[in-house]
């Protein structure tokens, strides 16, 4: 048998010195073909449909801007356009409340029977399609949805469009892909690739499109899943471009303004205080919408589900009287804080007034957003402490705290970062940027155990993992866990005598597969401790009568990942470890309990607290002569040096 390498030794205290030379282990051919990623040429094929799904994903999010201004248009100033417009300058006076009333009645009809899956903000549930029904969406939300969104919005709902847009976006992926022969991986892949062209064709953001489908749908950050997010954002972002020509959309960035002088130095604390307060206000708006939402379950005795988003109307329309800037995407109002051009009454008023609707209207299921909501109510703090913070202007503090506001609320930072750049071509305060957002997303983390986007998939009985790490399975081979001191059977044994020397207290009986050796050493088979006992009352039966001639085995050189996925597909927990040019030559064994010690050895570099280096006062002649004893005169000759 060889000799195993023990990858626990620092479990133990036997940290390795740094300046002992390390002993090089013999690489074979097998651990240098091993690559840095999984990815095979597969994923080639699926461009294709990345790209058609870009394609549709641009044409629906842009007819369902278009359909948000028409509706917007129809309800408030009695006209036919598909310009998009806010509610605000409307001329119905107390009557302007009644419409957002209107909108929640047709949404609740439209979710009670047409699908219930219209309700809410779209993200959670592209999220729970991705990870409960194998990235499987009905093919009717693609319809219902963005109508549902844009009859909501169109009447003065306080959401965004991005949120229906995503989940129209990944209906279309998913459709497409069950139309193929796919995995669930793959399905998932195009599923996010049409959410992401939503996004993408909505606000011209393609980079941070990309990032927000790999940093909150895909679940991974694999080169299969991105290069299909990424091509079909490009995609739409290009077909945008086109339209944009044509002025039929806003051109990019759709927040134009002027660039701003960089923040820096001192400054920066101003933008660390403005990530607090986003991380802080994230907490606050998560909260809010969640308690809405469980106040509106409290009428479920009494009223019906289907009424709600008419309540919810309610509290929209009358929050539209306080403040008309309120209501619908509200780009325009946006645009205007990012300019610097509210006071701090007007956006202080803005903000608890956005606030109180948007969270009654999410909590009473009515369908839109929450991402330019958030990035309006972000823009508010930012400019608010703008105007008491040194170093830039209002309107450059309202673009940190938009930044600072998504990372807080979808605790995707690196979206945040970019996508604030992307919406105003303002590279010279990404610092900034950073700062903020980073900052937010500790915050929210630190606060907050789920955020807005994933409460709602764990208050159905899920659970989602933001954090994304390399598998320990992957970086330890099965040489370095397997047991080389297994206990043997020889093929001409009866079982029963088997069974005998394996009674109750027999170190062997832990082992559970016991390979089977001939009279050479060469093993023949293995045979399981169940085996054995449903043979043990059988005198004539041997080893190798019995024994699965033909094992599923494992070789020291692969990776434990490999030999997880090997005992998962064939349900089993224990693999002989055999020789790759001769199978009948024994190494070892492997065990599902071996596997765990992969991630002994992570616990171990996560929890394993150690002082590495010391410092150790350095003593003067003088100093030394005085501690011992000595005293040495000031004039004394020898007291220099």
């Amino acid at each position: 048998m060889s000799e195993s390498v023990n990858p626990l030794e620092s479990a133990r205290g036997e940290t390795p010195d740094p300046d002992t030379p390390t002993k090089v282990r013999p690489v074979g051919a097998r651990e240098r073909a091993l690559g840095d990623f999984t990815t095979t040429g597969s994923v080639v094929g699926l461009l294709p449909l990345a790209v058609l799904i870009g394609i549709l994903g641009a044409a629906v999010s842009l007819a369902l801007l278009d359909m948000i201004g028409f509706f917007t248009n129809l309800f408030y100033f009695q006209r036919f356009s598909v310009r998009l417009v806010s509610p605000h300058g409307n001329h119905l006076g107390a009557l302007a409340a009644l419409i957002p009333v209107g909108g929640g009645l047709i949404v609740g009809i439209m979710a009670r029977y047409g699908s219930e899956q219209i309700r809410g903000h779209g993200i959670p549930e592209a999220m729970e399609r991705i990870l409960i029904y194998g990235s499987r969406v009905q093919p009717r939300l693609a319809i219902l949805k963005p109508l549902s969104s844009a009859i909501g919005i169109g009447a003065g709902g306080p959401f965004g469009a991005e949120g229906p847009i995503i989940l129209t976006g990944g209906a279309i992926g998913s459709v497409i892909g069950q139309l193929f022969p796919l995995t669930a991986v793959q399905r998932r892949s195009l599923l996010v690739a049409g959410a992401a062209a939503g996004m993408s064709a909505v606000f011209g953001t393609p980079v941070a499109a990309t990032l927000f489908g790999v940093e909150l749908l895909a679940f991974e950050l694999r080169p299969r899943s991105m290069l299909l997010i990424a091509v079909a954002a490009a995609t739409a972002d290009g077909l945008r471009a086109a339209f944009a020509s044509a002025h039929l959309v806003t051109p990019q960035p759709i927040f134009a303004i002027p660039s701003h002088l960089p923040i820096g130095g001192f400054d920066l604390l101003g933008a660390a205080l403005i990530g607090v307060a986003c991380g802080l206000a994230a907490w606050v708006m998560t909260q809010a919408v969640y308690l809405a939402e469980d106040l509106f379950k409290k009428l479920s005795r009494r009223v019906h589900w289907m009424w709600w988003p008419m309540l919810g109307g309610l509290i929209i329309g009358l929050g539209g009287l306080v403040d008309a800037r309120a209501l619908g995407v509200g780009y325009d109002t946006i645009h205007a804080e990012l300019l610097g051009r509210m006071t701090m009454g007007a956006l202080a008023l803005l903000l608890v007034v956005k606030l109180i609707i948007w969270s009654g209207g999410l909590g009473s299921g009515t369908s839109g957003g929450i991402l330019a909501p958030v990035l309006m109510m972000g823009a508010a703090i930012g400019a608010i402490m703008g105007h008491l913070l040194p170093g830039a202007s209002p309107g450059a503090w309202a673009l940190v705290g938009l930044s600072g506001a998504l990372a807080g609320v979808t605790r995707s930072p690196f979206t945040a970062i970019v996508f604030a750049f992307e919406l105003t071509y303002d590279a010279h305060i990404l610092l900034a940027l950073l700062v903020a957002a980073t900052l937010a997303h500790l915050v929210s983390v630190l606060v907050l155990k789920r955020s807005i986007l994933t409460e709602k998939v764990a208050r159905r009985g899920f659970h989602v993992m933001r954090e994304y790490s390399v598998d320990p399975l992957e970086a330890v081979f099965v040489r370095e866990v397997m047991d080389t001191e297994v206990f043997c059977l020889e093929t001409h044994s009866r079982v029963s005598e088997v069974y005998g020397q394996l009674a109750e207290g027999s170190p062997a009986r832990r082992q559970r597969l016991y390979p089977a050796m001939d009279p050479r050493g060469r093993m023949r088979g293995v045979l399981a401790w169940s085996d054995v006992i449903l043979h043990k009352e059988d005198r004539e039966r041997r080893v190798g009568e019995v024994m699965i001639a033909e094992p599923v085995t494992a070789y020291a050189d692969e990776i434990l990942r490999v030999v997880a996925d090997r005992m998962a597909l064939n349900g089993i927990g224990a693999m002989p470890v055999v020789d790759r040019d001769d199978p009948t030559v024994l190494h070892g064994l492997v065990t599902q309990f071996d596997l765990s010690k992969a991630r002994e050895k992570l616990l171990v570099e996560e929890r394993h607290v150690e002082r590495v280096l010391t410092l150790r006062k350095i003593r003067t002649r003088r100093r030394a002569r005085l501690e011992d004893g000595y005293d040495i005169p000031s004039e004394a000759p020898d007291a220099k040096g």
